[in-house]
């Protein structure tokens, strides 16, 4: 079982801190998250030819807990496999590692998240819904992927709260006192936005490029290139979760869709309309 390509650095360049202009201060790369020792271990033997799914499983099923918040996730009406899956070799089988190696991410990356971000965890579960509700509509081939990117798709939120608590108080207060955005608040606080430093911890833990540039496009997926269908997915996404008020990213606001994301994935009114009514029963059955 082989894993599949992640993303690699051009020769000679190393991955760096991340400068802002909120006091002078950085976002270090020493205090991303870690990943666990399992999922480093599993990640290795998946590049061999010979590794197997049971092999796989019972690597990541040696953390219990991780194992069953990632089975918990799975089987939530959000996902669309309520009760379906009842082992990580289960899971493996119908989703595949890059899935579930994603889904452990997710789980640590807002494990480290400060105390009254609990919204932005509800916010992203429904991104990651819409977004793999959509690709199964379009019966796109990568919509578990669509999903990833869409539980990921606010991970920066939650590193620039973590690491620079000052500068997420201001951002918050300029989104409550100024009715801006959260991405022009980021802007004016620190120079640079949550989608930014999102791919830059995508990078560090080597994802799949298509995710990395879900990451930082999924404002703009027009400008993701070679992966504009996954960046276009998670901003139809993002604006699906934030229509619903399933939880929320940062402000009250839906944000602007970009047309080009529509015309991209081949989404039209019909469509549209099938998925609401789909995301509609899905979020009432969340409560």
């Amino acid at each position: 079982m082989q894993a599949g390509r992640f993303i690699e650095l051009p020769q000679g360049i190393c991955m760096s801190d991340l400068q802002t202009s909120f006091r002078n201060q950085r976002l270090l790369l020493k205090n991303l998250p870690t990943l666990p020792a399992v999922l480093q271990e599993a990640r290795r033997i998946a590049d061999t030819q010979k590794t197997t799914v049971s092999q796989l499983a019972a690597i990541i099923g040696r953390d219990q807990s991780l194992a069953g918040k990632v089975l918990k996730l799975v089987n939530s009406p959000t996902y669309g496999f309520p009760g379906r899956i009842a082992s990580i070799q289960n899971a493996l089988v119908l989703l595949g590692f890059n899935v579930i190696k994603s889904l452990i991410i997710s789980t640590v990356v807002f494990e480290s998240m400060p105390a009254g971000m609990t919204e932005l965890w509800r916010h992203s579960v429904g991104c990651a819904a819409a977004c793999r509700e959509l690709g199964c509509l379009l019966k796109m081939e990568n919509s578990e992927e669509f999903y990833i990117a869409g539980l990921l798709h606010d991970v920066g939120k939650v590193v620039i709260a973590a690491q620079l608590p000052e500068a997420h108080k201001e951002i918050c207060r300029l989104v409550r006192e100024e009715n801006v955005t959260r991405l022009v608040a980021e802007e004016r606080v620190l120079g640079i936005t949550h989608p930014r430093v999102g791919s830059w911890l995508a990078e560090h833990w080597n994802l799949p490029a298509n995710l990395c540039a879900a990451l930082a496009f999924h404002h703009h997926p027009a400008s993701a290139r070679d992966h504009m269908s996954i960046a276009s997915g998670v901003h139809i996404g993002n604006f699906l979760a934030s229509l619903f008020e399933f939880g929320n990213g940062g402000d009250d606001k839906v944000p602007l869709l970009d047309p080009r994301a529509f015309k991209l994935l081949g989404l039209n009114h019909q469509k549209l309309s099938m998925l609401t009514d789909i995301l509609g029963e899905k979020f009432e059955q969340e409560g």
